[in-house]
Order: structure tokens, then C-alpha cells, then sequence
């Protein structure tokens, strides 16, 4: 049943709605504390610790901590954890106008999943093969595999979030298709090892976020939307 909220938005879940390992890492984290163990048990300990090593380094890389959205409707939040590589005026390629362009580059040790910047409907999902370029390469954003949504908000504002496989990664997983509603914050993909997420908004944003910067899914503000109307 549909929670109640604004018309055509949903509200965020009431409680985080998966453990605080990413569902997409349970394989992962299983196969490696399966190998680990086995290890110990045939070669010993201390000729078992690269293993377990590996399982410490599977279970940081799919972390996936509960993050709460400041209290402000205008705020563009950041889609991932990561440094911002790009801030500055640019050509969005889905929607084909000048926009504001943040960028948000995601090593192996950052958090993965990737998060609603904005409370929305999604207009449309493009997805594009393409290279393993380095991720934090400016030219990543139009070479690289990729996966992109048109987000439309209450008000009105276009804000394109564009999930970019990097150098490591080879894997994009986005679960929401066209005439799905996300809340702010709310969870729609993951990429596995190592990415980027691009974020175009309307060119009179407010950017919040400098280069260089450090930033968290949710919980930091790229930007803000100028309120119309």
C-alpha cells in the first residue's frame, strides 16, 4: 500500500529499509568468510590472514550506513559518498540544456549506494555501454558506461543523476525504471568498486559544495534549488 504524502511523492520510509551491509555485498562477504575459515582450518592462522584481510576489506567496501536528510526541501543532496571532482557550468547531454554540473568521485573505500539527490519522479532512465575510463577524468562522464535519470520535483525543477562506471568497476545497478517516485535520500542503486555520479541541475542552482570537497550520500548539500512561483 502507497504511504501518504504530497500528492505524486512519496515520504521516506519510516525505518531504514536494509541491514547496515549492502544486500548487494552478501555474496560477496559470504564467499569470503567461507574461503577465510577454510583457510584456517587447512593452513593455520597467520597463513590465513590475507584471507580474512580480504573478507575486512569486502565487508568496509559494502558498508551501507543508515544517513538522515537535513531539513531543507530546497537542498540537493549528494547522491554518494565521495570527493567532488566537478563544479561549474555545463552542456546536460540527456536533457540538452545548460546546466549546473556537480560531480562526485567514489573511491574503494567509500560508501557505494547510491541515493535520491532530490524528492522526485523519474521521467526517464537512459543507460549507455561505454568504456572503464578513471572515473575522476572529466571525459568519464560522456566515454564511460553509464546509467542516467531525469528527475523532475515538486516544483518543477529538471535535475539529471548519472551513475558512471570507473577504472575498477563493472557493475551499475539501478532499481527504479520510468513513473517511479523517490523520496529524498531514498536508496535506488549501488556501484561496485570504485565510480562516479554526475549531477545536472538547472543553471540558476545555488552550488554549496567546492572542489575538492569531502562529501556524504544524504547528509551533505550539493546545491540549492531556487524556489519558482
Amino acid at each position: 500500500m502507497k504511504e501518504q504524502g504530497s500528492p505524486g511523492f512519496p515520504v521516506p520510509p519510516p525505518s531504514y529499509p536494509h541491514p547496515i551491509i549492502a544486500r548487494e555485498g552478501w555474496p560477496f562477504l559470504g564467499a569470503a568468510v567461507v574461503v577465510s575459515l577454510l583457510a584456517s582450518f587447512l593452513l593455520g592462522i597467520w597463513w590465513a590472514l590475507p584471507f580474512w584481510l580480504a573478507a575486512l576489506f569486502v565487508l568496509q567496501f559494502f558498508r551501507d550506513p543508515a544517513r538522515t536528510a537535513p531539513d531543507d526541501p530546497q537542498a540537493v543532496l549528494a547522491p554518494a559518498d565521495g570527493r567532488i571532482v566537478s563544479v561549474g557550468k555545463a552542456r546536460d547531454p540527456y536533457l540538452e540544456r545548460e546546466a549546473l554540473k556537480i560531480s562526485v568521485f567514489m573511491n574503494v573505500f567509500n560508501v557505494h549506494s547510491n541515493r535520491s539527490p532530490v524528492e522526485s519522479a523519474v521521467k526517464k532512465r537512459w543507460y549507455h555501454a561505454g568504456s572503464f575510463l578513471n572515473a575522476a577524468l572529466d571525459k568519464a562522464s560522456l566515454e564511460n558506461e553509464r546509467n542516467a535519470l531525469w528527475l523532475r520535483t515538486r516544483g518543477g525543477a529538471d535535475v539529471t543523476c548519472v551513475q558512471i562506471a570507473g577504472l575498477v568497476a563493472r557493475r551499475i545497478l539501478c532499481y527504479v525504471e520510468e513513473g517511479a517516485e523517490l523520496a529524498r535520500g531514498q536508496r535506488y542503486g549501488f556501484i561496485r568498486f570504485g565510480s562516479r555520479v554526475d549531477v545536472y541541475l538547472p543553471p540558476d542552482a545555488e552550488p554549496r559544495a567546492a572542489l575538492g570537497d569531502k562529501v556524504y550520500a544524504t547528509e551533505s548539500i550539493l546545491a540549492r534549488l531556487k524556489a519558482h512561483g
